[in-house]
């Protein structure tokens, strides 16, 4: 029997991690926490079911979640989310595409979404609450922190290591052996070949 699940933001994120949620066949989604101006919208067929000033019912009646609130530059709202649902009991799945080529030598945390045609390979280590995003390429020995983004078609050499709270962009690419501090942002296209400290912005030329 699939598990229940509860998305916690309903915006064009939010679509993504539902298409690689019904890919998956594991969970049943049952509803979407939004703005409250947007309950009993529907967002692919599913509802907008309550505003996060419920999230204290909602997680008494529901186990599972997953932020799906998308995170440009900053993760604070998904971290926020993520840390206020934990301390009221909230459980986190990580959802991985059945498209997704994962080596059974990683090892991903809690609240992760692994999206399409991404590879992980093996010995690589994903935090909390990231999002691999759309063909993203995490090679072996790579270590990423919590609530990173590696957005679509970036390439994550192997042993390199990424932070808390870092963005990087799409089709960057990271150099390997290559250690990036926590809040930066590696601008979309980048080529990283050196250590780039804390909350450092990296924008192509």
């Amino acid at each position: 029997m699939k598990q229940k699940l509860i998305l916690i933001g309903g915006g064009g994120h939010c679509r993504s991690c539902i298409d690689v949620i019904e890919s998956q066949d594991l969970y049943e989604i049952v509803g979407i926490v939004d703005l409250p101006h947007n309950v009993d919208n529907e967002i692919l067929g599913y509802k907008v079911i309550a505003s996060d000033e419920d999230l204290p019912r909602i997680t008494k009646e529901y186990k599972n979640f997953l932020i799906t609130i998308g995170q440009i530059k900053t993760p604070s709202l998904r971290k926020e989310k993520y840390i206020l649902l934990k301390q009221l009991g909230g459980a986190f799945p990580s959802v991985v595409s059945p498209k997704a080529v994962v080596s059974e030598h990683a090892v991903l945390g809690e609240g992760n979404i692994v999206m399409h045609n991404v590879v992980i390979n093996a010995g690589a280590t994903i935090g909390n609450n990231c999002i691999i995003n759309t063909g993203a390429i995490v090679e072996h020995d790579v270590l990423i922190g919590n609530h990173v983004h590696v957005s679509i078609g970036a390439i994550v050499n192997g042993g390199t290591k990424i932070g808390n709270d870092t963005f990087i962009g799409s089709n960057s690419v990271i150099r390997e052996c290559v250690s990036i501090g926590n809040e930066v942002v590696v601008g979309a296209g980048v080529a990283v070949m050196r250590d780039v400290a804390n909350r450092e912005m990296l924008k192509s030329n």
